[in-house]
Formats: C-alpha cells, sequence, structure tokens
C-alpha cells in the first residue's frame, strides 16, 4: 500500500469534502491517504515547491504549477453571486493607495484585487488574522475569505464584494474559481487515477450524507463554525457542483486564466482541460 499526502485547508468546506476518506467511508488497498491541514497560503507556497503528492490550491496559482501538478476535477469551491469580500471600518473612506491585507500572493482573491486596486499597499496575513488587523486598524481594508465572510465584527461593512470585480472582468455570468485541487504529475497514472476517482466519491458521500458527516465534525471539533453556519457555507462552497466539474466551471477556468494572462500574472493562456489526469488511460490499459 501506498502511502499518499494530501494537504488541504483547515477550513469547513475543504474538511468536509476530505473527511469521508479520513473517516473510512472511502478506501483503496493501493493507497492510504496521509492528510495534512495547512493555510491556503502556505498551501499554494508548498504546490510551488512541490511538497504534496496531492495539494489544495488556488485556482489562480495553477498556471504556474502546471508542469509538476495535473489538475484534478473534484474537490472544488466556485462562487456563484458571492466569494471574498473586501472589508474596512464604518465610516472610512479608502484612498488610492490603502493599506490592505491579503489571504496570499498567489490566491484568486488576491489576482482580482490587484488588477482593480493597482496602487493598494498589500500586506499578507494568515485568513484567520485579517479581520483582527482592519479591526485594529493595521490596515485600511482587508479581504476576507472562507467562514469570514459570513460572520464579522458588526463595526466593519463591505467596500466592495470581489464578485463584482469577476464580473466586470469577465463580462459573461460565470461561477468564479476560488479553490481546486492538484497532483503530482510524477505518480504512476494508474495511482493517480485510482486517488482522483477516490476523491470524488468522498466529495460525492460527503454531499449526499451532509447531515450526519457535519454532525461528526462538530461533536469532533474540527470546524471553527456552529452547526449553522456549516450549513449555510456548505451550501456556498461543498455543494453537488464541487464533485466533479461541469463545461461551464471549466470555462469559468479558463477564462479566469485569460485575465491572468493578459494583465501579466501568467506567461502564457491554457486550456484547464488539456491538463487534467486523463482517465482513459485505464481503458486502454484493460483493453
Amino acid at each position: 500500500m501506498k502511502t499518499i499526502s494530501v494537504a488541504h485547508s483547515p477550513d469547513a468546506d475543504d474538511i468536509f469534502m476530505y473527511y469521508a476518506i479520513k473517516l473510512g467511508w472511502v478506501s483503496n488497498k493501493e493507497v492510504l491517504f496521509d492528510n495534512i491541514a495547512l493555510d491556503i497560503e502556505t498551501l499554494n507556497t508548498e504546490a510551488l515547491k512541490n511538497t504534496y503528492d496531492i495539494t489544495a490550491i488556488s485556482f489562480a496559482l495553477y498556471p504556474k504549477i502546471r508542469n509538476e501538478y495535473a489538475l484534478l476535477r473534484t474537490a472544488v469551491s466556485f462562487g456563484e453571486g458571492y466569494g471574498p469580500k473586501l472589508v474596512k471600518r464604518k465610516g472610512t473612506i479608502l484612498k488610492k493607495k490603502f493599506k490592505v491585507a491579503l489571504s496570499g500572493t498567489h490566491t484568486t482573491n488576491a489576482m482580482l484585487f490587484k488588477i482593480a486596486y493597482p496602487q493598494a499597499t498589500i500586506i499578507y496575513k494568515n485568513f484567520l488574522a485579517i479581520e483582527d488587523a482592519v479591526l485594529s486598524g493595521e490596515v485600511d481594508a482587508g479581504v476576507l475569505i472562507h467562514e469570514s465572510i459570513l460572520d464579522f465584527n458588526n463595526t466593519l461593512i463591505v467596500e466592495r464584494e470581489l464578485w463584482d470585480i469577476w464580473k466586470e472582468l469577465c463580462k459573461a455570468t460565470l461561477p468564479l474559481p476560488l479553490g481546486g485541487m492538484a497532483l503530482r504529475r510524477s505518480m504512476p497514472l494508474h495511482r493517480a487515477i485510482i486517488c482522483e476517482d477516490m476523491l470524488i466519491k468522498a466529495v460525492d458521500i460527503a454531499h449526499h450524507h451532509q447531515g450526519l458527516l457535519s454532525k461528526m465534525l462538530l461533536e469532533r471539533n474540527l470546524v471553527r463554525v456552529n452547526q449553522r453556519t456549516l450549513q449555510t457555507y456548505l451550501g456556498l462552497y461543498a455543494n453537488e457542483t464541487s464533485i466533479e466539474m461541469s463545461d461551464t466551471q471549466y470555462i469559468a477556468i479558463n477564462t479566469l486564466f485569460e485575465i491572468g494572462f493578459k494583465y501579466g500574472f501568467y506567461d502564457q493562456c491554457i486550456d484547464a482541460k488539456t491538463f487534467l489526469i486523463p482517465k482513459e488511460y485505464e481503458a486502454l490499459r484493460n483493453s
């Protein structure tokens, strides 16, 4: 049995989508998953170093790791009419060169923010520390992600939804690609297919047994939110669209890559589907 390292974030949707494997609801005699929970900035940085076999990433990072990692079809998070929020203290006005806290250099929200606010002064913080940085006055504003978008201090106000920036840039009605997963290309193809199939099954089972799995996560103190917030959050970011990507989602990812290339974030524009694991290999192998 081969041990495979799987890195994901500690936010509720990633934990929810992975834990069917952790609890033994999905298994395979050929591989054993060893999971690591890290914040998204660390995950993106470690992906650039080719550290983990499978890792959660920001979609905006993927073109920079395409030669080392294949893009997985599952465990994805998109925003549809919602997403990260730029918040500030009530009663304040942001100047052109305002100071802002972002959750990471290579996140999707960072790329969109930099395009929309090219003169802002950026500092990077763990996503859990951003709200306090705004409240204390360390920064003028901050981009909240994950569960923070649902419950933040009532002295803060939303300056701008990053969903609105996305709509203006993509000029179409497409979901906002936020987070996905990638698998190291050096993994044997047969094993890579097994791993992806296990993750697809895990997300599918989690979605169809949301009530039971949510209760177990809450009882084990594995999430930072209460039951009501967890249900709302999973409805946003770990739902039926997370199980296996649709054509619309691929179009959205490619649009994100096109925008990134246009504004100089990437060295070339790529097509997401050409970087998937070729599942047809199994049929050919067994024919």
